[in-house]
């Protein structure tokens, strides 16, 4: 199994009875679920750079569609999770503020792609992380994070109103539930294997 990424240096050998490690971004808007989504998944406890939200963010954050939020990832989320024996993904969560995407390059070299959670009652919040990895050429899926309500759009109405490509894939998920963040995640694996494939 191999990945390719024309910006990004190769993977680390692994030996013949050792997994093969993959970064994978999770990436998205402000409050979306990032960091739950590495928490509920990571085989390990996650590496969280959580800091608590003080009145110097007021005017900065909007807080209007996040409530209850307290705290907010200043650097990155980091967990790991074993698919099979062959294969151990390493999940990096970025931070949602624009002020902190100067942060996205250096974190997502290496990566063989990202799952870019959105939010339907805060697209506009989801357009900066789909037009990074669309303007870099990075494999992406897109996981619309329900929080276990009933769905309010469709995959497809979703798609047109962030003109997502039509080969890329869309998912629905709950960032709290284990099973359905790996399933976002297969998703985004067997996609990069096909972009890769499609490029040799």
């Amino acid at each position: 199994m191999a990945f390719r990424h024309s910006e990004a240096p190769a993977q680390p050998a692994a030996s013949a009875d050792a997994p093969m490690p993959v970064k994978i971004i999770v990436a998205g808007g402000f409050g979306v679920g990032k960091t739950t989504f590495v928490g509920s998944v990571s085989e390990i406890a996650p590496l969280t750079t959580e800091a608590a939200m003080t009145s110097h963010s007021e005017g900065i954050d909007d807080l209007s569609k996040a409530t209850g939020k307290t705290s907010t990832t200043v650097a990155m989320d980091f967990g790991r999770i074993s698919l099979g024996t062959d294969l151990v993904l390493y999940l990096f969560g970025t931070p949602g503020q624009p002020r902190f995407h100067f942060m996205w390059d250096d974190l997502v070299r290496g990566a063989i792609g990202a799952v870019v959670l959105v939010d339907s009652n805060r697209l506009e919040d989801s357009f900066p992380a789909v037009d990074y990895f669309e303007g870099r050429d990075v494999p992406f899926v897109v996981a619309h994070n329900i929080f276990g309500a009933e769905p309010s759009h469709s995959l497809d109405e979703l798609r047109e109103a962030l003109a997502v490509p039509e080969d890329v894939p869309m998912t629905t998920c709950d960032a709290r539930d284990r099973n359905s963040t790996k399933v976002a995640l297969i998703e985004l694996v067997q996609h990069a294997l096909v972009r890769a494939s499609a490029s040799t």
